[in-house]
């Protein structure tokens, strides 16, 4: 890959269009990210479901998925050591910050944040 210059146009992209986790039980899954987390289910099908996060580029919305692949051929399920997955963060305005971790922690849920220098004052849970 060639390296890229001060002058090329790095990418296309201009915003983040869909997430989509393997799960291993959907209703579970689609149970906490409605009720806990509280993001608005957009559809809902058998093996999957779709939920909105914001407005995106252009009229797309932006999508967290859920996909249970269980009766798919040769799935093996899924769990931590082997998921590629680091982490998934939504954002919420700082001033919410404190009372959504103390709602969460009320629930049982451990909850870490984070404050990132190179993104002014933004802090992550």
């Amino acid at each position: 890959m060639a390296p890229l210059t001060a002058n090329t146009q790095r990418t296309s992209v201009r915003g983040l269009g869909e997430i989509a986790l393997h799960v291993n039980n959907l209703d579970a899954m689609q149970k906490f990210y409605e009720e806990v987390i509280g993001l608005p289910l957009m559809t809902r099908v058998p093996n999957c479901a779709f939920f909105k996060i914001a407005d995106g580029y252009e009229g797309h919305t932006q999508v967290f998925a859920l996909f249970d692949r269980s009766e798919s051929p040769g799935y093996q399920g899924t769990d931590a050591p082997t998921s590629t997955i680091d982490h998934i963060a939504f954002e919420i305005p700082l001033a919410d910050l404190e009372q959504e971790k103390e709602r969460l922690e009320a629930l049982g849920l451990r909850v870490e944040t984070a404050e990132h220098a190179w993104y002014i004052g933004a802090r992550f849970m």
